[in-house]
């Protein structure tokens, strides 16, 4: 696998041309009143957060913003079960990221028995129905899979274990998933055999090297949306008008934070 990964200087120059058409995309949203929603699914590791964080990484948080949902409280469990994720979609010029969805009751819950079975299966109705009028809606919808190999979770799993900065990532459900690699697995794929609709398909994105999974998945994106690059008038900077005798008050009447990186400079000096 070594011999394919995406190298570094590549990837960053595809990137950076990735996320500048992301912008283009942001404009022709907010001018044009587009809705769309992005669903990234996935194993645990497989690299959701870090490609929504390169999608989003550039773009406005009033035009792009990541809905990634909690545990339901009693309230909504007694709810239909695709009410809660209404409330999160999109109005006219947004764009909406799911940190994982209302696919967790053909996930997580089915594998880890927190839904029943007749919940399970109506979801299974429901769901293709959901997306559909979503999509007739006018909606922008796109399903994305990210999918990885056991040797490459188990590796991101010890990573993160060992690094006090990403151990808070490591939860009970990543470990608990270690154990149960194949249900998880018959659920992914008896998912996809009732919600791969042609108006809705699961696009999946091979994320081993998450690199190239980044560059795949956002190219995508571009590539699906038909968007274009909406003309803008040039930006003119009004003329700054004489002083009219303000004057600022002493330093010393205003409470500064201490100059951590003066200190610093001093100390390489």
């Amino acid at each position: 696998m070594a011999e394919t990964r995406l190298k570094k200087k590549l990837y960053e120059r595809e990137l950076f041309r990735l996320q500048t058409e992301l912008v283009v995309l942001q404009e022709w949203v907010r001018s044009t009143g587009a809705r769309v929603v992005v669903v990234f699914e996935g194993r645990d590791a497989a690299g959701k957060g870090g490609a929504i964080k390169r999608v989003t990484e550039h773009l406005s948080p009033r035009v792009a913003r990541i809905a990634a949902l909690p545990a339901p409280t009693e309230r909504q469990r007694t709810q239909w079960y695709f009410q809660r994720y209404i409330e999160h979609l999109p109005a006219a010029g947004e764009i909406v990221l799911f940190d994982r969805s209302w696919y967790n009751r053909a996930g997580v819950e089915r594998v880890m028995n927190f839904c029943t079975a007749d919940e399970y299966h109506r979801f299974l109705h429901q769901c293709p129905i959901f997306e559909r009028g979503l999509v007739e809606d006018g909606v922008h919808l796109l399903k994305y899979w990210f999918s990885v190999s056991l040797e490459e979770q188990e590796r991101r799993f010890r990573a993160r274990r060992d690094d006090p900065m990403r151990r808070w990532k490591l939860s009970p459900m990543d470990l608990e998933s270690i154990t149960r690699w194949e249900d998880y697995s018959r659920a992914k794929d008896e998912m996809f055999v009732h919600t791969d609709i042609p108006e809705a398909r699961w696009n999946v994105v091979e994320s081993d090297d998450k690199r190239s999974a980044r560059i795949n998945m956002i190219a995508h994106l571009l590539a699906a949306v038909p968007y274009h690059e909406i003309p803008t008038e040039p930006i003119r900077f009004p003329k700054r008008p004489p002083s009219r005798g303000y004057q600022r008050p002493p330093r010393d009447e205003q409470q500064y934070v201490p100059d951590l990186a003066a200190q610093l400079t001093a100390k390489e000096g």
